[in-house]
């Protein structure tokens, strides 16, 4: 199959509003991103990407790259304009996901079992393009744009945490991220102030009861039916328990016991997430998860060993740069073009940036019916609309330019 995902090849610059980026750099855009969609790596793996990554920036003459985080990278591209202290980071996340690619495209990849199916290899594409056009168009801007190319956003160790412990952060005013987003379509960008993503914390639990034979399951305790019963009863903590315009989302992602057709299962693992909107919703589920666990496991004659992990936290975005984006979204590619769209229950831990420095996490749209790209992020079959990302690569140059500009207006 032949170039199915829209226009490939960028095949000349792209004029959208004030920033025309070359031709060139948008055609090693799509380059880099085929190749990286093509040689997958899974979180805190990442090291023929880092390579990569390392090799296609140096190719654009550019110097001050460093190690972050393990297997990401950081690069400062310091504008000789107008002098400013000013300074602003973009993350491009790098990692991929556990999944068998089923997408399609000639460029599949070749690493069986893992795929970017969660679109960081458009990101790291898209930030490679922003680095490279600034880095040739210096002399335009003054102040510091960091492109932090980072590792291990899908598992931990989080890289987005060891990010900030690294003090990358410390000497930034604020923090961009772009996602590509296939409910949005193709080419248009969604962004909005307040809470964003949600938080998401990981539990792993053990249901104890007592083997038995199958034909006899009196004389034991059935923990695969006391775990079913734990799967029904935790769903009734959003239903039930939650104000719906308070975001919580409780899935059990695994369940695995039992070992032969004529024994009852003594032990049964579930493991699953929890993701909250807010500090107070957070707190409730964890207490209630607990409790519903440890009361369903006692009454059924079981016990449960129960550990709850805490993860990233939601993304809250800051309304000057929520504006920020829009108002440079619409210079871009015109208002009609900008959504004003509330964020989603996904997690991300870019929200360990935002805790720590004003920020903004957008959509870009790759919806597209007509090459395919309508799979949910985390599918086998996800596909990217490839002609949506100098929009995506674009309106991060005008952001991070407009932001450097406005130093002298606060």
């Amino acid at each position: 199959m032949s170039n199915p995902e829209g226009s490939a090849m960028a095949g000349g610059a792209a004029s959208l509003g004030a920033v025309d980026i070359d031709a060139g750099i948008l055609d090693r855009m799509i380059e880099i991103r085929r190749h990286l969609h093509r040689n997958p790596e899974l979180s805190n793996r990442e090291a023929d990407t880092q390579r990569y990554l390392r090799q296609m920036l140096a190719g654009q003459g550019i110097t001050d790259i460093r190690d972050v985080a393990g297997f990401g990278l950081a690069v400062d591209i310091v504008g000789t304009g107008k002098p400013s202290n000013r300074k602003i980071a973009i993350r491009a996340d790098i990692d991929a996901l556990p999944i068998e690619e089923e997408s399609g495209v000639d460029y599949a990849s070749t690493n069986p079992g893992v795929m970017h199916a969660c679109g960081h290899d458009a990101h790291a594409s898209m930030g490679f393009a922003v680095a490279a056009h600034l880095h040739r168009s210096r002399a335009d801007f003054g102040g510091t744009v960091r492109l932090i190319f980072q590792p291990a956003e899908e598992d931990s160790p989080s890289g987005g945490k060891r990010v900030v412990e690294e003090g990358l952060l410390d000497d930034i005013d604020a923090a961009i991220c772009l996602h590509v987003d296939p409910y949005t379509p193709s080419g248009k960008i969604a962004v909005s102030s307040g809470p964003y993503t949600l938080a998401c914390d990981t539990f792993d639990a053990i249901v104890i009861g007592e083997a038995a034979h199958a034909a006899k399951p009196y004389e034991g305790v059935d923990a695969i039916a006391v775990a079913c019963s734990m799967v029904g009863e935790l769903q009734k903590i959003v239903s039930r328990e939650i104000d719906p315009y308070d975001p919580l989302v409780i899935s059990v992602t695994g369940i695995n016991g039992g070992s032969a057709y004529n024994v009852i299962a003594g032990k049964v693992a579930l493991k699953g997430t929890i993701r909250s909107g807010s500090d107070a919703t957070r707190e409730r589920a964890w207490r209630r998860v607990r409790e519903i666990l440890e009361g369903i496991a006692v009454s059924h004659g079981a016990s449960v060993q129960l550990d709850i992990h805490r993860g990233e936290p939601g993304v809250i975005n800051d309304v000057e740069m929520a504006e920020l984006i829009a108002a440079s979204g619409k210079t871009c590619i015109g208002a009609d073009n900008v959504l004003n769209t509330p964020g989603w229950t996904i997690a991300d831990d870019f929200g360990y940036f935002s805790e720590k420095r004003p920020s903004v996490y957008i959509r870009l749209g790759i919806r597209n019916e007509v090459v395919g790209s309508v799979y949910p992020l985390h599918h086998p079959k996800f596909r990217v609309d490839e002609a949506a990302l100098k929009v995506g690569a674009a309106t991060l140059v005008a952001a991070a330019t407009r932001f450097l500009s406005t130093e002298n207006n606060d």
